[in-house]
């Protein structure tokens, strides 16, 4: 059912116990010691006791599937019919910097391929005129670019970046997309000219250089982009009521709401992976309170109507039919308590959502255990759902791959099922 995917990425792990796994026997036991056995508190492996720690924030029930759902998202909640919760997340890696890259390419510490690249080596683009896999306001840090790196897949698979984490929304743009100081006659006979040297280059060749031809390719696109990209990139178009459904104007989400509206327009365009950050705030991830959880709601209020604008605008135009929304962070967070205040990494249990493209709606699937914990059912690992991703995108994540070093990668390793479960 799917064409493509839009990534809402949540960096540094938003607390599941604090949003959409509404764990009772944790508001019940608060303050209670537990044993918890240590992975990244003391030695590891190491049973230490912790004391319980409830959300900070009221959970309600919402819409006629009864998701709970915290104060923190108040506008995605009125969305939850159309969401599908997988609520028995776990993954590899307790740091961000290897959970991330985890999350991107399912190896917490080698050079691999990511999601994107992957989805674009097996399904191509299906426009031609702009990249088919693109990264918004992405992070230089926790894995950089090579969380969206094509590694040893042909480079022509690797992602775009449009803007960077920690500038302003207004540099999010394609730089030197024009040459005003050319007309369009004199911008051709300059294109013309560098693709006969570059044609020259590869003539002289005895092998194939998939690089040099990677780059001759980026130029054609380079190309063609001139025409189609600006006009994409330019969301003053829209109409002022669909800038106010994604808080664009309002302070505390124009920002996120600028980048969740690109993403629609670039989904639309024909972009088949549109991945939007919520990333850097130096010097940690934002979503990262080991010391002070309230936090929490600056962040969530940041981000919770762009997304919720997001999914009514795919929703109005049809387009969340054939398009997977994926919305979560690299892991959870812990039921105790840190710093008296906080809450430290959890890769044990967590949740993160997904929309549209035929899976179920309204559905919740597996469980964290009664404090939210650890997932206990309906346990999807991180390579279990790249490889839901991928059959929702009509991909076999076995036979997906790619011959490198004497042998065949793929992005799930040799592990990861399908969770048929989750679809309609």
């Amino acid at each position: 059912r799917a064409k493509r995917i839009i990534f809402i990425f949540m960096q540094g792990g938003p607390s599941h116990v604090d949003s959409f796994d509404h764990k009772p026997d944790l508001i019940n036991s608060a303050g209670k010691s537990i044993d918890f056995t240590g992975v990244r508190f003391g030695t590891f492996g190491k049973v230490s006791q912790r004391n319980l720690m409830p959300p900070l924030w009221r959970f309600r029930q919402y819409g006629q599937c009864g998701q709970h759902v915290s104060e923190l998202f108040p506008h995605i909640a009125n969305h939850v019919d159309d969401l599908c919760f997988l609520k028995g997340m776990h993954t590899e890696g307790v740091a961000h910097g290897p959970s991330t890259l985890f999350l991107h390419t399912g190896a917490t510490n080698l050079v691999r391929p990511s999601l994107g690249s992957w989805l674009m080596y097996g399904l191509g683009t299906e426009n031609q005129n702009l990249p088919g896999f693109v990264q918004l306001q992405p992070s230089d840090t926790k894995g950089g670019p090579r969380n969206y790196s094509s590694a040893f897949l042909p480079s022509v698979y690797q992602g775009t970046a449009i803007g960077r984490a920690n500038r302003p929304v207004s540099e999010m743009t394609i730089d030197h997309i024009r040459n005003p100081g050319l007309n369009a006659d004199e911008t051709e006979a300059r294109f013309r000219l560098t693709q006969a040297l570059n044609q020259a280059q590869v003539d002289r060749r005895s092998q194939t250089d998939t690089n040099l031809e990677a780059v001759i390719r980026s130029y054609e696109l380079a190309w063609r982009m001139q025409g189609s990209a600006p006009a994409v990139l330019d969301i003053a178009k829209e109409s002022k009521a669909t800038q106010e459904r994604y808080g664009i104007g309002s302070k505390a989400t124009d920002a996120f709401g600028r980048q969740c509206l690109m993403a629609r327009r670039l989904s639309e365009a024909g972009v088949r992976f549109v991945q939007v950050n919520y990333s850097d705030e130096s010097p940690n991830p934002r979503w990262d309170q080991h010391s002070n959880m309230p936090k929490h709601m600056e962040h969530a209020t940041a981000t919770d109507k762009p997304v919720a604008g997001l999914l009514q605008d795919l929703k109005d135009r049809g387009l969340l039919e054939d398009t997977i929304v994926w919305w979560g962070g690299e892991f959870g967070r812990t039921p105790f308590s840190q710093s008296n205040n906080g809450r430290d990494h959890n890769p044990r249990g967590f949740t993160v959502f997904l929309a549209g493209g035929g899976v179920k709606q309204g559905f919740s699937y597996g469980e964290t255990d009664e404090i939210g914990h650890e997932a206990v059912t309906g346990k999807v690992h991180m390579h279990d759902l790249h490889a839901t991703l991928l059959h929702a995108l009509g991909l076999n994540h076995e036979k997906l791959t790619y011959r490198y070093a004497g042998r065949d990668f793929r992005l799930t390793d040799v592990f990861g099922n399908v969770v048929h479960d989750i679809f309609a």
